[in-house]
């Protein structure tokens, strides 16, 4: 009895399979790369490894921030500086953080200068207004 013709290709599917994926994850990389590296205002002031602001305090938020948690935490936030603040608060209170001493003011003036509310950052939409509500009528 003849064998099908893919038993006898069998022993080439997996590294084939095996290099395409290797193939595909080398093309993302670079993709990957080339965006970052683009000439994009908004992506060149970002910091590739946390995705925060670049700015000139930032090597210490990161000390400060990014050693409990992910910077996530803070580019998916937008808060006033009393907010900020009393959320430091409840950190030491809650998590064990640190005394901040001098950096602590740093720390706020950066928080508040990228992470605060504000209308051209990305957030939810406003709340709907003056909705006019209509029962469905079954058919």
């Amino acid at each position: 009895m003849k064998k099908p013709l893919l038993s006898h290709y069998q022993h080439l599917v997996l590294p084939l399979l095996c290099f395409w994926v290797f193939v595909a994850a080398i093309q993302k990389n670079s993709t990957h790369s080339l965006i970052l590296s683009s000439n994009h205002s908004s992506l060149d002031s970002l910091d590739a490894q946390t995705g925060l602001v670049i700015d000139p305090n930032l090597m210490l938020v990161k000390a400060h921030c990014t050693g409990c948690h992910s910077p996530k935490l803070i580019t998916q936030t937008r808060l006033k500086r009393d907010q900020w603040q009393e959320r430091i608060r409840w950190m030491q209170r809650n998590h064990k953080l640190w005394d901040l001493g001098g950096a602590e003011k740093t720390v706020l003036d950066y928080l508040e200068k990228h992470y605060s509310p504000s209308k051209t950052a990305y957030s939810r939409r406003e709340a709907l207004q003056n909705v006019k509500w209509y029962r469905l009528e079954n058919q």
